[in-house]
């Protein structure tokens, strides 16, 4: 009896030893990874991962197996479902490049610096997981703008021809227009009528053939002539007053 209670217990001992080993086995066996890279991407979505790791073939120089692009969106996606014991990132995305969504196993940090956003990320005990939608402001904008040279020369050429023109029709303006002042047309108007139309207009008041060839200092024949000019083109009008004339406007 003494025999078979412990061959019962050295039986019972070996079987859960047994199923101890086969739960604990893919634990004992499994490999910890670990990982400290950083992770840098250009414009043109080629990734460089260098740093510290003993996971087979994560770092890599230029490759494009982690982005793919649709329309104007990059995906960088780099997931490893592996457990990792630890692992610590620093992802530089290109300049320009704004971010869209994130997703990353453990803890994440955004920042700037010099133009371009770096992640950094820890984790500890768990797959290593980035998956970044971005787009690149610089590019759409050089793509979006796209200089034809020919069109730029036509552009060019129809700016001038334009201004050219403006500039004819205003010199054609003025010669064959007169500006009116104070509602009258000085049209057809040499510059000694000029002179004495403005006297009048500016004084508001009127005055003597006299008055007039001593403010403008001209010969007293002229003012008479030119008077006599303006009355007729009905822009004034005279009264006798004793020897003298006195010019008035008449109303425009």
């Amino acid at each position: 009896m003494g025999s078979i209670n412990i061959f019962q217990r050295v039986y019972l001992f070996l079987s859960l030893l047994l199923f101890l080993t086969i739960i604990y086995s893919p634990s004992i066996c499994a490999e910890d990874y670990y990982a400290d890279v950083t992770i840098d991407v250009d414009s043109s979505g080629f990734v460089t991962i260098d740093g510290i790791t003993n996971y087979p073939n994560l770092t890599v120089n230029d490759t494009q197996i982690y982005t793919s692009m649709k329309q104007s969106y990059w995906l960088l996606n780099i997931t490893k479902e592996e457990n990792f014991t630890d692992f610590v990132y620093v992802l530089t995305l290109p300049a320009g490049a704004s971010m869209n969504y994130i997703k990353s196993s453990g803890d994440i940090r955004i920042e700037e610096n010099q133009g371009r956003l770096v992640v950094r990320g820890i984790g500890e005990n768990e797959p290593f997981l980035i998956r970044v939608q971005y787009q690149i402001g610089t590019v759409l904008e050089k793509e979006s703008i796209k200089f034809d040279p020919v069109f730029l020369i036509l552009i060019t050429i129809i700016i001038v021809l334009t201004v050219i023109l403006v500039w004819l029709f205003i010199k054609e303006r003025m010669k064959t227009e007169e500006i009116k002042e104070d509602g009258y047309d000085f049209k057809g108007l040499n510059q000694r009528q000029k002179e004495i139309m403005r006297l009048l207009i500016d004084g508001k008041i009127p005055l003597t053939q006299t008055d007039i060839q001593k403010e403008l200092n001209i010969p007293k024949a002229s003012v008479s002539r030119n008077i006599h000019r303006l009355e007729r083109k009905g822009l004034i009008e005279k009264e006798q007053i004793g020897m003298s004339n006195l010019i008035r406007l008449k109303k425009p």
